[in-house]
């Protein structure tokens, strides 16, 4: 069956790239006052509302920061 629909209407409902990484939020979803930190992925609010528009490449680096932001 061929979708007529737009182009734009229809990017949302792709799937994730096979090489992006799944989402690091955990539902805690309260950010620290103290560090900026979300407790439960450790992303800045700044993090969360980017990640969506990030490629696989930055969502990639971005986890590696947030290991090293956490356990570093």
């Amino acid at each position: 069956m061929h979708n007529n629909a737009p182009l734009a209407d229809t990017l949302d409902e792709r799937p994730a790239s096979p090489c992006a990484p799944a989402s690091p939020c955990t539902k805690v979803c309260r950010i620290d006052t103290a560090t900026g930190y979300c407790l439960g992925c450790w992303r800045t609010g700044a993090e969360i509302g980017a990640w969506p528009a990030m490629d696989a490449a930055e969502q990639h680096a971005l986890l590696r920061q947030l290991a090293a932001r956490r356990w570093g």
